[in-house]
């Protein structure tokens, strides 16, 4: 029996919890052009890689090839068609270990090549997570540290000795911001 579709663009009805879906422009910026997606290309082992190739133009003949994917998954060569849209969906190995493979997309009978890195990651559930994440920005606990106290002493001498002329407040402020800098870099863990 034939199947109308080659067996690799059979899309799975099933789990897709584990599917990367990433889109591919044929024909948008010239005859047989291939646009690839400006991000990185991720599949996670035991997932589906979905490369979706959206025609911009006159239908046109597409391969797609790997010859160093076998550690990953079977897939090694497909020749499609693409009219307005084709996905191919390329399965990931459970079995296999992080790593990189290359697919290389000829359209014009050789004319346009490029080249697409797929990198193949552990799922997001297998991953090792640090217990304790840091947040982006550092989080105020307790009082206010003391260098930033002597610096707001010190700040209120200088202005007032710059509005009376008293030697000793300018004298006081630099002696303030020493003593707060020293204070602090002695107390260090």
């Amino acid at each position: 029996m034939d199947l109308p579709l080659p067996v690799m663009m059979l899309v799975s009805a099933g789990n897709r919890e584990n599917e990367s879906t990433y889109e591919v422009y044929l024909n948008r910026s010239g005859i047989n052009s291939i646009d690839l997606p400006r991000e990185k290309i991720v599949a996670e082992i035991g997932g589906n890689l979905r490369i979706r190739f959206l025609n911009r133009g006159a239908p046109i003949h597409i391969t797609i090839t790997s010859s160093n994917a076998g550690m990953y998954s079977e897939f090694f060569h497909e020749n499609m068609y693409v009219v307005d849209d084709s996905v191919l969906t390329i399965p990931i190995r459970k079995e296999s270990q992080e790593g990189l493979f290359d697919l290389e997309i000829i359209s014009g009978y050789g004319v346009m090549k490029s080249h697409l890195p797929v990198m193949v990651i552990q799922p997001v559930s297998l991953r090792a997570t640090s217990p304790e994440e840091f947040p982006l920005q550092p989080v105020a606990r307790g009082r206010p540290h003391l260098l930033m106290i002597m610096m707001g002493i010190a700040l209120i001498m200088y202005c007032t000795w710059l509005y009376t002329k008293t030697e000793f407040l300018n004298i006081a402020s630099f002696i303030t911001l020493i003593i707060g800098a020293l204070y602090t870099w002695y107390r260090q863990q």
